[in-house]
């Protein structure tokens, strides 16, 4: 299936959009508005919601870009064109969104908040955040060799609780290569430095790659 390829005006546009819908998703968990205010907002919300609709694409769009982002050394670079990923896309208000950056060593490495919408433990992140995040992370290591792949396997240890509401670091690194097999092992550490989930993965570059009938 053809993707849209989205310029930068559009970009910019669409990742406007998908910040207010996070700020609204934070809003409708948060609020403390009553049934009828509820009621009434929902149907302005869904107004919005058939406007957008109105005119729709196929599957998400990418970068027609390429979406690269230099650090201040001039080493690093960001890969992923993927503008919609439920992780680092901006387009996607799903995404918390971490924006991540490749080292010229392969260390792929990013900042990040998760709010409230992204609870399990009072006060802490869900655990399976952590894991769709490390996923990503990892993957993108396991790119930056040059051997791209799908998750084979992913096996996570949960140190301790992962707060909401401030800036965590996450970091990964492919450890070898075997094939079309790569090895990747990483981290999210909380502002003090003490790492609350570690995760380790393979990938698999798949021989042929075919998009989902369904």
């Amino acid at each position: 299936m053809e993707r849209d390829l989205l310029g930068e005006d559009d970009v910019a546009a669409l990742a406007g959009l998908a910040e207010r819908v996070r700020e609204l998703a934070e809003a409708a968990v948060l609020t403390g508005a009553g049934a009828a205010e509820a009621a009434a907002v929902a149907g302005e919300v869904k107004e919005l919601t058939e406007r957008l609709s109105a005119k729709r694409r196929n599957a998400p769009p990418f970068a027609a870009s390429g979406d690269i982002r230099t650090a201040a050394s001039g080493e690093s670079r960001r890969m992923d064109r993927q503008v919609a990923n439920p992780v680092t896309g901006h387009l996607n208000p799903v995404a918390p969104p971490v924006d991540l950056e490749v080292t010229s060593d392969g260390i792929v490495r990013g900042e990040f908040t998760l709010g409230a919408v992204y609870e399990g433990p009072p006060s802490y992140a869900h655990g399976g955040v952590s894991a769709m995040v490390l996923d990503q992370v990892l993957g993108m290591a396991a790119a930056a060799t040059g051997t791209p792949g799908m998750t084979a396997t992913l096996e996570l240890r949960y140190r301790r609780p992962t707060p909401l509401g401030v800036p965590l670091l996450v970091e990964a690194k492919a450890s070898r290569v075997e094939g079309r097999k790569v090895y990747a092992a990483g981290t999210i550490a909380a502002p003090d430095g003490r790492v609350t989930v570690e995760a380790s993965a393979m990938f698999v570059m798949p021989r042929h790659f075919v998009t989902s009938q369904y």
